[in-house]
């Protein structure tokens, strides 16, 4: 009798622990990344910790030039408006004392309005940057996801100059482009 009680007991309890086991496995499924030849993932990731590397492991090196081109134009004009904002933010500040300033010909108003403009240029530059940023990281994911993307030989897309007549003697001319299924 007690030997088929540790039978049963047993046997309930492994399968338990093999639905335990199912459940576990249930919860932590990840995406299958298998059928894609790039990782989204991992480019996703490379392009968080160094911008640029996402876009080289994609196979697109020719980007990051661009990248890193955006990046320095950006901190050069982050540097440019707050020199600006600094030298009229100081006038206004000599200005409140009574003090001579580098702008003589500007009132209160003018510098006060100086100082928001280069505030703001600043400011809009220093959102540009993550702007910039975050569509390295989006370009990155988005280039590893399409890179699986089978592109047919039944697909082509001409870019033709065109001629059109609207009236008897007025024409323009345009481009036009076609998307062709063959």
């Amino acid at each position: 009798m007690v030997l088929v009680w540790l039978l049963a007991y047993s046997a309930a309890s492994a399968q338990q622990d093999s639905i335990r086991v199912e459940e576990r496995k249930s919860k932590k499924e990840k995406p299958d990344y298998s059928s894609l030849p790039k990782n989204p993932r991992k480019a996703t990731m490379l392009s968080a910790i160094l911008p640029g590397a996402g876009q080289v492991y994609n196979g697109k090196a020719w980007k990051v030039p661009i990248l890193y081109a955006g990046f320095m134009a950006d901190i050069y004009f982050i540097g440019y408006n707050n020199q600006r904002y600094q030298v009229f933010r100081e006038a206004l500040f000599a200005f409140d004392e009574g003090e001579d300033n580098l702008f003589p010909s500007l009132n209160r108003d003018a510098l006060v309005r100086n100082v928001d403009y280069w505030r703001r240029n600043r400011d809009l530059t220093i959102l540009l940057l993550g702007v910039i940023y975050a569509l390295n990281i989006i370009d990155a994911n988005v280039d590893a996801h399409l890179s699986g993307f089978d592109i047919s030989d039944e697909l082509s897309l001409a870019i033709e100059p065109s001629m059109q007549q609207f009236a008897a003697q007025n024409q323009s001319l345009g481009l036009s482009v076609k998307l062709k299924f063959k």
